[in-house]
């Protein structure tokens, strides 16, 4: 399979969503809330999905909880990561986060969808991009409950992508929008990037996404099109032998690597194995022209989308009738009513 994941607008697809889905060089696909309405209709898209392309696509989401949730209606809405240690002491911090990386990843896997961008392993909740995304600003907490999750997400048969590598939490700009600047060096180091490291060296990361910022202490591109970051950190000083996920090409962090085209092939070049190209369609046909020719030159088909396909399969009317749904169903609809009291008190 290539290396390219696209988006697209509807809740069905298009003539021109279908030829693109059968191009060799597409990966798979990531959903937004564009793309639901309900979970019938979704089920119906999936299958169509699955029945364009002659391979098994990847299908994602960006599906962590909290605000970044992208289907809901007819889902159990997972509390924010920033709730678990605010709100509980950490070994029921600990057992509350297995509970959601559990049960998010069982109810995408009953609808056959293959992998949530999860969990953000970022620091604080000042960023704007990241706010209560992120589980504590100290990494040992951080640490303990991003594992916790990672083992709930793994027992549901999904793998595990951990962003935005080396750390988005410190700096305040939005990378949907601009292209943040992080000016620290070794406590970037010692500090953000440990929670990476650690949960590399435990073997619990399946994927990692970099993040769309530039660290000009060690290099003046973004990490996720800086051969520094994901060749000589990730690769042989961390020793990560997962996927490499680029994040959205389309966002306006990736803008400084050029236009579409640039970026895709210099985020390939600096070691992303597998591209997101999601909401500028016309960017999307640009970066697939590029990667028709750097095909060409040198082959870009690879397992690594294949890698993370889940092989659990469940029905969802059999999930919800199983006791470990319904008890962790149960004890994060407790804790949402807690962050919800806890909102009401901080800003009445």
């Amino acid at each position: 399979m290539g290396p390219l994941l696209i988006d697209f607008e509807g809740t069905t697809l298009t003539k021109e969503d279908q030829t693109l889905l059968q191009n060799p060089l597409v990966a798979g696909v990531i959903l937004f809330s564009r793309n639901f309405q309900n979970v019938e209709q979704l089920s119906e898209l999936i299958k169509e999905i699955r029945s364009v392309s002659p391979e098994r696509l990847l299908i994602s989401v960006d599906h962590e909880g909290g605000r970044v949730q992208r289907f809901r209606q007819g889902f159990t809405l997972i509390p924010p990561a920033q709730s678990y240690a605010l709100l509980n002491d950490i070994e029921q911090a600990k057992s509350l986060a297995f509970d959601a990386g559990w049960l998010l990843a069982m109810e995408l896997i009953a609808f056959d969808i293959d992998l949530s961008y999860a969990p953000v392993l970022d620091l604080g909740h000042e960023c704007l991009a990241i706010g209560s995304r992120s589980f504590h600003q100290d990494v040992d907490i951080a640490y303990q409950i991003a594992s916790a999750m990672i083992d709930g997400m793994h027992s549901a048969g999904m793998k595990t992508t951990g962003k935005h590598f080396p750390g988005h939490g410190h700096v305040i700009a939005d990378s949907h929008k601009e292209t943040p600047v992080d000016h620290r060096n070794q406590s970037l180091i010692e500090h953000d990037m440990q929670i990476f490291s650690r949960l590399i060296a435990d073997k619990k990361l399946d994927a990692i996404m970099p993040a769309h910022v530039i660290y000009p202490a060690f290099d003046d591109k973004p990490a996720s099109g800086s051969n520094y970051w994901l060749k000589t950190v990730l690769r042989q000083q961390l020793h990560f032998d997962g996927v490499i996920f680029s994040d959205d090409l389309s966002m306006e962090g990736a803008s400084v690597m050029g236009n579409y085209a640039e970026r895709a092939k210099n985020a390939l070049a600096a070691g992303c194995d597998l591209l997101l190209a999601c909401n500028n369609r016309q960017g999307t046909f640009a970066i697939l022209e590029q990667l028709e020719s750097l095909d060409k030159q040198h082959s870009l088909r690879s397992t690594k989308a294949q890698s993370l396909l889940t092989k659990n399969k469940i029905s969802y009317d059999d999930l919800i009738k199983t006791a470990d749904w319904q008890n962790r169903y149960n004890n994060l609809m407790k804790l949402n009513e807690k962050w919800a009291d806890y909102n009401a008190n901080s800003h009445p």
